[in-house]
């Protein structure tokens, strides 16, 4: 074999962490040093005292990492080096052999754990309400310097860089006609692969609105003003993580990195919705959808045990470069269809008067009664019949 044919072969992946690595965490969490309580009733100080005790609590007693891990292992899991980097994946195939590719992306402080409620939803939608043309086949990928994929060793990889590997990867799987979906970090990554249009790629679906995150939006209506409020709030009081990973990530990495608890106030600082959600699952046992306890610590572990927390951070900072370096410049023009769904706990609510501005192509438009920011983790069934309903004129 060559040593091109190695660099791109796809090789089967298997999770399985030392036991030593483990207690090794069981015992930074016993460790902590605890900060005092702080002094307002709400998250506008932060991560509140009594949520990461709790979680701390069941983290070091009763949370079962191997439970997560043999999950995964029973998926089909695989590796393949792209542009550089090893890259690790998901792939199952749907029963159906008429499915539609579908390719996934998770966002940040997500993974491809994230995305795992919808495995059965989309590749075998018979057992869950759907019929036999809504089936998808089905790669979740972890993004470079996520999870189980490689650290990046040289700077560009940004939302861009990963919009490009991932056409080599379905090229690699053997799809030629596909679609392509993504939240958070994800929806960049999907929205650029979009906009890139490579062969093959036939439309978009994304659940957060990317080109609000580049500048102004209109507000010449109610429902316009009320969102551009909603982002101006979030700027003002719930930009910290963004604003840290963009410009210092390597500064924050060393919490990250060290202290398992640091690792998990940080990922839970998100957004207001979610972290309400998570703190209820933690502190008074009452989790929204599978926003429960043990999947939420599933997702943590997964930084964790893979020491990823800094380089996922890193990719903000990337892209901030990205967007700097392209400041001035309009982004290209999206022609593939696309797809949007808001649901009511994001960050802001979209309307679908900004999708049609930024889109000329929209297919599908829907705004849904429940979800959040992570709305493939907390209602899976939802967000897959979503989908089903979105890529369904594409088929």
């Amino acid at each position: 074999m060559s040593a091109v044919e190695t660099a791109t072969e796809i090789r089967s992946f298997h999770v399985e962490f030392p036991e030593e690595q483990i207690d090794d965490l069981r015992r930074r969490i016993a460790a902590t040093r605890w900060p005092s309580k702080e002094l307002v009733d709400d998250r506008s100080q932060g991560v509140q005292l009594a949520t990461m005790q709790a979680l701390a609590d069941h983290w070091s007693s009763d949370y079962d990492w191997r439970r997560c891990e043999a999950r995964l292992n029973a998926l089909p899991q695989f590796t393949t080096e792209i542009d550089g980097v090893d890259t690790h994946f998901i792939h199952v195939r749907s029963q159906h052999e008429d499915a539609l590719p579908l390719i996934m992306t998770h966002g940040w402080p997500g993974s491809v754990i994230e995305l795992l409620e919808t495995v059965g939803p989309l590749t075998d939608p018979t057992a869950h309400g759907g019929s036999a043309e809504d089936a998808f086949h089905l790669v979740l990928p972890s993004v470079a310097g996520y999870g189980f994929s490689a650290q990046p060793t040289e700077l560009g990889w940004w939302a861009g860089r990963a919009a490009q590997a991932w056409p080599e990867l379905m090229r690699r799987l053997g799809y030629t006609r596909y679609v392509a979906q993504g939240g958070d970090v994800g929806a960049a990554v999907t929205d650029a692969m979009g906009r890139l249009a490579p062969e093959g790629l036939i439309g978009i679906h994304t659940n957060l609105f990317v080109p609000a995150l580049g500048g102004a939006m209109p507000t010449d209506t109610d429902e316009e003003r009320a969102a551009a409020d909603q982002i101006a709030v979030f700027r003002a009081t719930g930009f910290g993580y963004f604003l840290e990973q963009a410009t210092r990530p390597q500064t924050i990495g060393y919490a990250l990195l060290d202290s398992p608890v640091a690792l998990a106030a940080w990922m839970l600082d998100h957004d207001t919705d979610a972290y309400y959600k998570i703190a209820s699952a933690f502190v008074d046992g009452t989790p929204s959808g599978n926003l429960t306890r043990d999947h939420i610590l599933d997702n943590i572990t997964v930084y964790w045990l893979t020491g990823t927390g800094a380089s996922a951070a890193r990719s903000y900072w990337e892209s901030g470069q990205a967007t700097a370096k392209a400041a001035g410049q309009a982004p290209p023009p999206m022609t593939l269809p696309f797809a949007f769904t808001t649901f009511p706990g994001e960050i802001w609510k979209t309307p679908r008067s900004w999708v049609e501005k930024a889109y000329p192509n929209v297919v599908y438009f829907n705004e849904v009664d429940k979800g959040g920011h992570f709305a493939a983790w907390e209602e899976p069934e939802l967000f897959s019949s979503e989908l089903r309903a979105a890529f369904g004129s594409l088929r």
